[in-house]
């Protein structure tokens, strides 16, 4: 029957078994407990190599640590051995008149005084993984049946937390395999490389990007809303010497005003009422990384001084905390307001604008880079048609005049909807201009009012000539008799209107 006392025991154990990560920690400890409950001279908790060849010490109490390393044992070979092939205890009375016990370490030769010796094998369900010896000066007894049974529950509970930190380990590694192809996908995806737009202005904010990267510069990032500014700092971070570390965003729009100081900077515990822990504030935990604080100009005026006043001193103090602290973050911020409008109404602290605009970087709207619309239409077409497995391949005239045409009020964000959407109405190759939302068709009804009647036949003409060259797939021959022309003549419309029968072979 189990006393109270070994009870408290066990629970001492299974305390230090789960005390550290650290097996060989974990397991010292418990050998140390074991050592000052069972009055041991010497402890050993050994563990099988996966090749179940060689047995090695994983852990000792009572035997110096050059020792440990000289020691070496094989599966069979001695009492140890035998006890890791049988999956038997094995208990000597006297060490020196047991032939099988090999004297391994050389610590019990040393020594003048008689031991007595057990060694329980460490079962992991009917797998023997390891064993726990013990040895003690001999007093006329052997060990006792409760320090057997203390030593055998104990070889139990060992064997389980060696699954359970097997299971951990694994999980810990697929975890980390997982974050680190996460992380490689992100760097990837946010290369400024593959930021697309051909245009000037777009190749401007490449070579920006691409300069302020290598550097720890805070970053402005301006342009209207749906232009790509966190694209952009995601770009930013991911080229950095930072992008094995944290990167943390912010929407200071979406946070009411009494709850973005907590978020930014953390609070302690009683802070405020509801604040029933501590918590780690965006700054704490963008350590070694970036900050980016998208929305800038809607953060408080009482937030804002706190965040002056840490790019200016590199730290700050948690909500109802007195303690400093420091953190090493880079800032990104982003905003679509007219900061210096706001600075002259008083809405905006002069000198957080001076400390955030070291690095200004101007995202133009799509308007402004009509040249570009079509590259971000056809890498949307692809990804939304792979997305909705669909075999769509074009565009139809009409349908990028309409595109071309449109003043895009939600720049990048609104052309992407535009084409998801076209996506899941179309089922043919193209897309046309009815599968395109109504604010479009709206604005090319009233802009095609204005043009010529040439410039409306021409347009139609080259809207036949490049389907009829889509369905033949490039075939002149095939296409002008499709449409009931001459070769000659189809030629002489294609060159006008600058058509390229050869792209339409692919």
């Amino acid at each position: 029957m189990t006393t109270n006392k070994e009870i408290e025991w066990l629970y001492e154990i299974s305390k230090a078994l789960n005390e550290h990560l650290d097996l060989k920690k974990s397991l010292y400890k418990v050998l140390s407990l074991l050592s000052q409950y069972l009055n041991l001279t010497r402890s050993v908790i050994f563990l099988v190599d996966p090749d179940k060849e060689k047995i090695r010490i994983e852990v000792a109490h009572g035997i110096p640590e050059n020792v440990i390393n000289k020691a070496r044992y094989q599966t069979g070979e001695g009492i140890l051995g035998t006890v890791i092939e049988n999956g038997e205890p094995a208990i000597i009375k006297k060490t020196s008149q047991d032939p099988l016990f090999l004297f391994a370490t050389g610590v019990h030769k040393n020594d003048d005084k008689e031991f007595s010796f057990i060694c329980i094998p460490v079962k992991k369900k009917e797998m023997i993984i390891g064993a726990i010896s013990a040895d003690k000066y001999f007093d006329g007894k052997v060990f006792q049946e409760n320090e057997i049974k203390v030593l055998s529950v104990v070889a139990t509970m060992i064997a389980n937390h060696l699954v359970n930190l097997d299971s951990f380990r694994q999980a810990k590694t697929r975890l980390n395999q997982e974050n680190l192809r996460l992380k490689t996908e992100l760097e990837t995806k946010f290369k400024f490389s593959n930021l697309i737009g051909n245009s000037n202005k777009m190749r401007e904010v490449m070579q920006m990007i691409s300069q302020v990267s290598k550097s720890n510069a805070t970053v402005l990032i301006r342009g209207e809303s749906g232009t790509g500014k966190e694209l952009v700092a995601n770009s930013i971070h991911y080229n950095s010497h930072r992008n094995k570390n944290p990167f943390i965003k912010l929407n200071c729009a979406a946070i009411p005003t009494n709850l973005i100081e907590s978020e930014l900077f953390g609070h302690t515990k009683g802070a405020f009422t509801g604040a029933s822990s501590s918590k780690k504030g965006k700054f704490e935990m963008a350590d070694k990384g970036t900050l980016f604080l998208d929305e800038i100009g809607n953060m408080d005026l009482s937030v804002q001084i706190k965040l002056l006043r840490f790019l200016q001193e590199k730290e700050f103090e948690q909500v109802g905390g007195l303690k400093k602290i420091k953190t090493d973050i880079r800032i990104i911020a982003a905003t679509n307001s007219n900061l210096e409008e706001m600075v002259q109404k008083g809405l905006f602290r002069n000198d957080l604008y001076f400390r955030l605009n070291v690095f200004p970087i101007y995202i133009p709207s799509l308007r402004m880079r009509k040249t570009d619309i079509l590259l971000l239409a056809d890498h949307f077409l692809e990804k939304y048609s792979n997305e909705h497995k669909k075999n769509i391949k074009r565009f139809s005239t009409p349908a990028i005049d309409m595109m071309m045409i449109y003043h895009w009020p939600g720049n990048v964000r609104e052309l992407e909807n535009c084409i998801e959407r076209a996506v899941i109405l179309c089922n043919d190759e193209a897309v046309h201009n009815f599968h395109l939302p109504p604010s479009l068709q709206v604005e090319n009804k009233t802009s095609s009012e204005s043009l010529l009647f040439e410039n409306s036949v021409a347009a139609f003409e080259k809207k036949i000539l490049i389907d009829s060259l889509g369905k033949t797939k490039g075939n002149i021959k095939n296409s002008a008799k499709q449409i009931g022309i001459t070769v000659r003549k189809f030629s002489y419309k294609a060159d006008k209107y600058n058509i390229k029968y050869k792209k339409y072979r692919q």
